[in-house]
């Protein structure tokens, strides 16, 4: 046996390693076989969905592709060749039963002949059973392997790869119903995926938050009655309202009569109830909602029944209602702070012009430009679905906003180059109110001709410069004993709130070059 390395793309013997990176199922097939595009999807498609034959198998899968020789190219379009031996893709625990390989085998490389059962599936394109358990490992563990083929137009398929079935039977007892139930459901899967008929084409894909094996199992026959319910899955039909036994009742109709008595029946309900199509739906009654997953059973080309996936629900769809209701009104109190600023603003505004003294008219409306940043960032937390706003949109109003400050004369545009991103609004809206602060006081006080916001972000920092090309500070200049309010302001915003860092220099050739240093949350 030998591991891939994949960082250099050579072979070495032994295992692969623990302190390397676990390579995934797109390297590994892009890098060592010649399945193409499609066959990829395919593969993606079943190992998204294949912990429910591991979980029905109570057993581990690893999925095997033909190597690719070192010195062919990928061909595509027909049944490859297995000559080079077999790559371990993809691995799978169950979590209904005791696992075969407590380490990742992921990447390891098999010859031709070493594992003669993959080998055999692949030739014979069937699933292949051993008689006698294999106790290399120290314990019983019984082998299969299924050939996994994919369907194509016209009825025709293609072989992809080969899933290694391990069962721990260490702890082999006599079977319940349940076990046996699941057993069998495995079976109908794993000859499913040697036809082609599962992962099922053009569904869309599965979500993680769907039933699984352990949320609660029933087995339809043909005509979609019930001829399993595992406990779990009688308790969420209990808690539905359902006093008689499920078994032997036609799942769609009793289901319709629990949950649909006063109004228009879901078509959607009848037919995952049925078992008659791949797909998903929640019914609700009595304040209790249940998932329900179906998946056709089509084994020879015919379908033979169905098993249907429950998960009671109730719980998470609470928790998921109350976090959309506390998100509404977080957003709803943005949006009233919003108007409220607003409001102080028009104030402080219509304030500003009943005042014969210049310098007070003027303090009053560089307080409204200030409440004004605040309420652009109040503004765009209440649209946003998360304490998160694209913080681009604010800098570029806060921009415009400063610019009019500037006389008709000089008819100064600032400029933003790069961009912010998305940014927390614990940082949002002190970063708002410094830019403003800035720009303000470069228009005001710096006459310059050009003005620019630049943006340098890192992984762990955001800096910002803010340059004009104006009269400069003075020589003199300190930023610890300045007297100017603006600068006062920012530096505690950017020092204080934000635990930044805050430069100010003139700048070679003239004007005043502000940096911004602001440390960023770790995502």
């Amino acid at each position: 046996m030998r591991a891939v390395n994949q960082g250099a793309g050579l072979a070495v013997e032994g295992r692969t390693t623990h302190d390397a990176l676990v390579p995934t199922l797109s390297d590994l097939v892009v890098r060592h076989t010649s399945l193409d595009a499609a066959d990829l999807e395919w593969l993606h498609s079943l190992v998204s969905d294949w912990q429910l034959l591991a979980d029905l198998s109570f057993a581990d899968l690893v999925l095997w592709a033909p190597l690719l020789p070192p010195s062919k190219e990928p061909a595509g379009g027909c049944d490859m060749d297995h000559g080079s031996g077999w790559i371990a893709i993809a691995q799978m625990r169950p979590t209904t039963g005791p696992t075969v390989y407590h380490d990742d085998i992921v990447g390891t490389v098999v010859a031709p002949g070493e594992r003669p059962l993959i080998d055999t599936a692949w030739n014979e394109r069937r699933i292949c059973r051993e008689g006698d358990p294999d106790w290399s490992t120290g314990v019983p563990v019984r082998e299969e392997t299924i050939p996994v083929r994919r369907a194509l137009p016209g009825g025709e398929g293609r072989f992809l790869a080969v899933i290694q079935r391990s069962t721990n039977l260490s702890s082999a007892r006599t079977p319940s119903r349940l076990e046996l139930t699941y057993l069998q459901s495995a079976s109908d899967l794993a000859q499913m995926v040697a036809e082609g008929r599962f992962p099922f084409s053009g569904e869309e894909p599965i979500l993680v938050r769907s039933p699984r094996v352990g949320d609660g199992l029933l087995r339809l026959d043909r005509a979609g009655r019930v001829t399993y319910a595992s406990p779990n899955a009688l308790s969420a039909y209990r808690r539905l309202g359902l006093h008689a036994d499920l078994v032997g009742a036609e799942l769609g109709r009793v289901t319709a009569q629990l949950c649909y008595s006063d109004e228009p029946i879901n078509e959607d309900l009848m037919i995952v109830a049925s078992g008659r199509a791949a797909k998903e739906t929640e019914v609700e009654s009595g304040g209790t909602i249940v998932q329900l997953r179906a998946i056709p059973l089509i084994v020879g080309g015919g379908r033979i029944g169905a098993l249907v996936l429950i998960r009671d629900v109730t719980e998470l769809r609470r928790r998921e209602r109350e976090l959309m209701t506390k998100d509404a009104t977080i957003r709803e109190i943005h949006h009233r702070v919003k108007n409220n600023l607003q409001t102080v603003a028009a104030l402080l505004r219509l304030q500003a012009r009943r005042l014969r003294v210049p310098e007070g008219r003027e303090a009053l409306e560089e307080a409204v430009r200030r409440v004004g940043s605040i309420a652009i960032v109040h503004e765009t937390l209440s649209h946003a679905p998360e304490e998160f706003v694209d913080f681009d949109d604010i800098a570029d109003r806060v921009i415009a906003m400063a610019g009019e400050v500037s006389s008709a004369e000089a008819a100064v545009t600032p400029r933003r180059v790069g961009a912010f991103g998305v940014l927390p609004s614990l940082i949002a809206t002190p970063l708002a109110m410094a830019l403003t602060e800035l720009l303000q006081n470069a228009l005001q006080h710096g006459h310059p001709k050009r003005l620019q916001v630049v943006v340098r972000p890192e992984a762990d920092r955001l800096n910002v410069v803010v340059w004009d090309d104006g009269q400069g500070v003075p020589d003199d200049f300190d930023l610890d004993s300045t007297t100017s309010l603006g600068l006062q302001i920012v530096r505690t915003l950017v020092v204080g709130e934000l635990s930044g860092k805050l430069a100010i220099e003139r700048r070679e050739g003239g004007g005043t070059e502000v940096t911004l240093s602001i440390p960023l949350p770790a995502s």
